[in-house]
């Protein structure tokens, strides 16, 4: 049985990615980058960003459309590894 089987996703579909981090590092550039390293027909209007009440962090929201559990998997680890990235989910 494969990770697709056992997925509760069904593929293609629709999926948000979320990272958080710091305002002052352009995250929203950084985030998209990535998820088109994986998604590279990813448009502008698929990205939502929000800043916290404070202003020291913002969320990026992009909205992908998933191929596989791979590809998702794939997108979440380059987002971990990326030191802007305080946390994805």
């Amino acid at each position: 049985m494969s990770d697709e089987d056992e997925s509760p996703l069904k593929f293609p579909c629709e999926f948000p990615v979320k990272a958080m981090g710091k305002t002052d590092c352009e995250l929203d550039i950084i985030v998209v980058e990535i998820v088109r390293r994986h998604a590279p027909d990813l448009t502008e209007a698929a990205v939502y960003t929000r800043e916290s009440k404070a202003g020291n962090y913002v969320s990026v929201t992009v909205r992908v459309k998933a191929t596989s559990r791979a590809q998702l998997d794939a997108i979440y680890q380059d987002l971990v590894d990326c030191e802007a990235v305080i946390m994805a989910i």
